[in-house]
């Protein structure tokens, strides 16, 4: 079985004529093969179709007629992705037999760039409802321990791309539903700039907080998928149209006087931490230091007003997309999407009203604590993975969320690997940035990540 590789690493060596896309592709097969009984990452596996691409790609490349790093490399999407003739479920009964007719827009501009598309990952049911075990197919698990959570609800990428079984893959963030898996499952993952990529063929939460990006093992691999999935579409009437840089090109700038603010606050007070996650926070302010940061501690406002602000807004326009079949069919729908879903029929105009109000105050707030920051460090998770048998329908009301704040500024934040516990469970940061700076996030994070050893570390059910 090939090596696991990066993207990064991968397209160099599909330069060398070192490897091929389809010895990739095959490899990555066979993992799947071997370990999705036990993950659960994938809910459909197009392995025909992939290694069909994968040839395809070969011979592009073997013509001279590469069309990038992503020319040849195994992914796969979440399936709340909308896939042209391929089952998008959202993991749920409701859709089991949706076939869309289009792909989504990222679809579309990931296979121009040259993807090998694997198949559809698991996600929590209509991106919220889960960890559930009353669903049409079974809960991702996470790869260091399958005993263990994932996180949402891009449980199936963040599962499959640290058990090697893809190179990358796309997800979505509402509320945290791709740092989540990333922090869980010892991967990179970016939410980047709400507008920056189009939500077009995208199976909605929350229309004003969801955003689409990747997860990948590298904070680099993240840079090179964003690349493909970054950019202007007119009918995504929330998508930006703003120059989308070069990710890549700066990568390697050195970070030295950067000023970044930690927010301590977060995972000491607002929402306290174990200890290992207070440690592996420590060291990575004193790692940023040692790159040359200004690394000073930053307060914002308390983390209970971010969460329960955005909280509500989500609830109420997911409530808003789900009425006509929560009402038509609610047995279709899973316990806990079915009753987290049914609180939004319970928030008044009002309610919805002063939530936004709150969060165009709280984004006022931010703007001004980054005049004196160019990045904030934060913690993703309190804790790292719990047990998925531990997971209640009520689990994402009982703490304060470490990382809505940044889908109620709708600013890129980076969730990325920064230590382990004793147990071997990956425990995750955030790196978050003024809007539109994705690029300046992925460099610090890519800086971070090159300055540990964090990434060299596989989850043993690989080997």
């Amino acid at each position: 079985m090939t090596e696991i590789q990066t993207i990064a690493e991968a397209a160099k060596l599909f330069a060398a004529r070192k490897l091929s896309p389809v010895e990739l592709t095959k490899s990555c097969l066979a993992r799947i093969e071997r370990l999705n009984g036990k993950l659960s990452a994938f809910i459909s596996v197009t392995a025909e179709r992939a290694l069909v691409e994968a040839k395809a790609a070969e011979s592009a490349l073997m013509a001279g007629k590469s069309k990038g790093a992503l020319h040849g490399i195994p992914i796969a999407h979440k399936d709340i992705y909308c896939t042209k003739g391929l089952a998008t479920t959202a993991h749920s009964k409701v859709l089991a037999d949706h076939i869309p007719t289009e792909d989504a827009v990222t679809v579309v501009k990931l296979a121009e760039a040259g993807i090998v598309m694997l198949g559809k990952l698991a996600t929590h049911e209509f991106a919220w409802g889960g960890p559930s075990f009353d669903l049409p197919w079974p809960p991702a698990r996470n790869p260091w321990n399958p005993k263990h959570f994932t996180g949402g609800s891009s449980s199936g990428t963040g599962a499959a791309v640290a058990a090697g079984l893809i190179l990358g893959g796309t997800g979505s963030d509402t509320g945290g539903s791709i740092r989540l898996p990333a922090a869980y499952c010892g991967v990179a993952g970016i939410k980047p700039t709400y507008g920056l990529c189009s939500r077009r063929g995208i199976l909605p939460l929350a229309y004003s907080l969801d955003h689409a990006g990747p997860l990948a093992w590298t904070v680099e691999d993240c840079a090179i998928l964003l690349q493909a999935m970054a950019g202007h579409d007119p009918s995504d009437p929330a998508s930006a149209d703003v120059p989308i840089p070069d990710f890549r090109a700066e990568i390697e700038t050195p970070i030295k006087g950067l000023r970044i603010g930690f927010v301590r606050h977060f995972h000491e007070t607002d929402n306290p931490s174990n200890d290992s996650v207070k440690k592996s926070l420590e060291g990575a302010a004193d790692t940023f230091r040692r790159l040359g940061a200004e690394v000073q501690d930053a307060t914002l406002a308390p983390l209970e007003d971010w969460h329960s602000c955005g909280m509500l807004i989500m609830m109420t326009e997911a409530y808003t997309l789900h009425e006509p079949w929560l009402k038509s069919r609610p047995q279709d729908y899973g316990e806990f999407m079915r009753d987290r879903l049914s609180l939004g029929a319970f928030v008044t105009a009002a309610d919805y009203i002063q939530a936004q109000r709150m969060r165009r105050e709280l984004c006022a707030h931010f703007t001004e604590k980054m005049r004196s920051f160019d990045l904030l460090l934060s913690a993703a998770t309190p804790f790292e993975a719990p047990l998925i048998d531990d997971m209640t329908k009520m689990s994402s009301f009982e703490r304060p969320s470490l990382t809505f704040p940044f889908n109620v500024t709708g600013t890129p934040t980076l969730a990325l690997r920064c230590g382990f516990t004793d147990a071997g469970l990956p425990l995750g940061m955030q790196l978050s940035g003024r809007p539109f700076e994705d690029a300046l996030v992925l460099r610090a994070g890519h800086a971070y990540e090159k300055a540990t050893n964090w990434s060299k570390r596989r989850p043993a059910i690989v080997s």
